[in-house]
């Protein structure tokens, strides 16, 4: 429904009304915020935190776990980029940092964000935790992915548009690899050493 509003018919109210809310109160101290929280969406971040993940499943020889990381990795950003050449939607005019390519539609740090923190909130939930604690974490975790997509907005490189529907991918993609995950461990019959039980 998002792309087929935003991107195909085009209509921009909703955009156009956020940029121009965030345009009239951001301040110089909250560009600069969400400028180093931006950060943590991107590859040059998401590439060695996914790494040291996987290294770390390895370790602890949950070699299931390293296996099930790594195809969620590689299959959602390959899912990114197919969707930004399919929809090819131009960012906004004007944005607030330089140097940013590729197509706009879906936003890429929030899909990518969400996907990861998606992950990190599975294992927290599987971990030995107490359950205030895991609340809280799980908590962290959601808005911390949501603060990415908002930078995205605030700093002029997608439209808001663009971020919700990259939450929106992110989710089904996580959903959707969770329930392939749990259907091959069921066939296989491997037990209860699998990503998702």
């Amino acid at each position: 429904f998002i792309a087929h509003e935003a991107v195909y018919e085009r209509e921009d109210i909703f955009d156009d009304k956020v940029i121009l809310f965030f345009s009239a109160h951001s301040s110089p101290a909250l560009i600069e915020v969400m400028k180093r929280i931006t950060f943590f969406g991107s590859t040059t971040f998401l590439f060695p935190a996914y790494l040291a993940l996987i290294a770390w499943h390895l370790s602890k020889k949950r070699i299931q776990y390293a296996i099930d990381t790594a195809v969620i990795a590689l299959s959602s950003t390959a899912m990114m980029f197919a969707l930004k050449q399919f929809f090819h939607r131009q960012r906004p005019q004007l944005p607030i940092i330089k140097g940013v390519s590729g197509y706009s539609f879906p936003s890429g740090h929030s899909l990518s964000s969400f996907i990861f923190c998606a992950i990190l909130m599975y294992l927290v939930w599987k971990g030995n935790l107490s359950l205030t604690q895991k609340y809280l974490l799980i908590a962290f975790l959601f808005l911390f992915a949501l603060t990415i997509g908002l930078s995205r907005i605030i700093l002029n490189v997608h439209y808001a548009t663009d971020v919700i529907g990259g939450f929106c991918f992110g989710m089904v993609w996580v959903i959707m690899s969770f329930a392939i995950f749990k259907k091959i461990r069921k066939n296989t019959k491997t037990g209860n050493t699998d990503i998702v039980s």
